[in-house]
């Protein structure tokens, strides 16, 4: 680390956990942030103030008025622009040093196939289904850890799978991909502005925790946030043998 990364970034190493090792871990580190919408708007900004070197924003949407209740990457100036050219915008503000990539589209398998090996943890910050199941399966196919979030009216939800050890549930485990759901959406249910920020601060948090290798992170369990009664939650889970995609049986 140079003089101006060791003074930006000292209150980390003053964490014995953390340290120049840890720190420097965070510099070499490339993590890929699907969804730049209320999730992502909280998770990457706390991985590029922590000093991650690389992070890639993949989303294909463009930012609306509405989002901006929630949505803090964007401003008023970036209504009408895609949310990853206004989140690329953002970060460099906050942090010159990081390297940010844009990728405006939507998560595909042949994309993502060719992001994860570069990349070394996927932050699933989407709002469908269909799109959890198809990240994870890319994840668990590459053996890139992944760190998944979800937000909706007062409820949010934390689940972290790393696919290193082999005792992790994947997120098949507990949504079966064969299930069917009716999606729901922010602009029918609602949402509040805080809980995708405690969410998304929380997927960041247990990032850089993988990253480094430090504490507990959350593999094996599942966290359940009620903004409403402020509580929160936690459930264990465990790997399904019969799972579709991580158990002994998948193909």
């Amino acid at each position: 680390m140079n003089d101006e990364q060791l003074l930006r970034y000292s209150r980390h190493l003053l964490l014995e956990e953390i340290d120049v090792e840890g720190q420097e871990k965070l510099l070499s580190s490339h993590v890929l942030v699907i969804g730049a919408g209320g999730l992502g708007s909280a998770a990457a900004p706390y991985l590029a103030a922590a000093g991650i070197g690389k992070i890639t924003l993949l989303d294909h949407d463009q930012v609306d008025l509405t989002n901006l209740q929630r949505q803090i990457m964007h401003s008023q100036n970036s209504i009408g622009k895609s949310k990853v050219e206004s989140g690329k915008q953002f970060l460099q503000n906050m942090n010159p040093m990081l390297e940010v990539n844009g990728i405006e589209s939507k998560a595909t398998k042949a994309l993502l196939d060719s992001l994860l090996p570069s990349v070394d943890i996927v932050l699933d910050c989407t709002d469908n289904y269909a799109s959890r199941q198809l990240i994870n399966f890319a994840c668990f196919d590459h053996g890139v850890p992944l760190v998944s979030g979800s937000a909706l009216r007062f409820d949010g939800q934390l689940n972290v799978f790393d696919f290193s050890n082999p005792s992790s549930p994947c997120y098949a485990c507990l949504f079966s991909p064969e299930e069917q759901f009716e999606e729901v959406s922010c602009s029918s249910m609602g949402i509040f502005s805080p809980l995708v920020g405690i969410i998304g601060a929380m997927q960041a948090a247990q990032a850089l925790q993988l990253l480094i290798g430090f504490g507990q992170p959350m593999i094996g369990r599942m966290i359940l946030w009620n903004a409403l009664n402020t509580q929160l939650n936690e459930i264990r889970i465990s790997k399904n043998p019969e799972c579709a995609i991580c158990g002994k049986h998948a193909k």
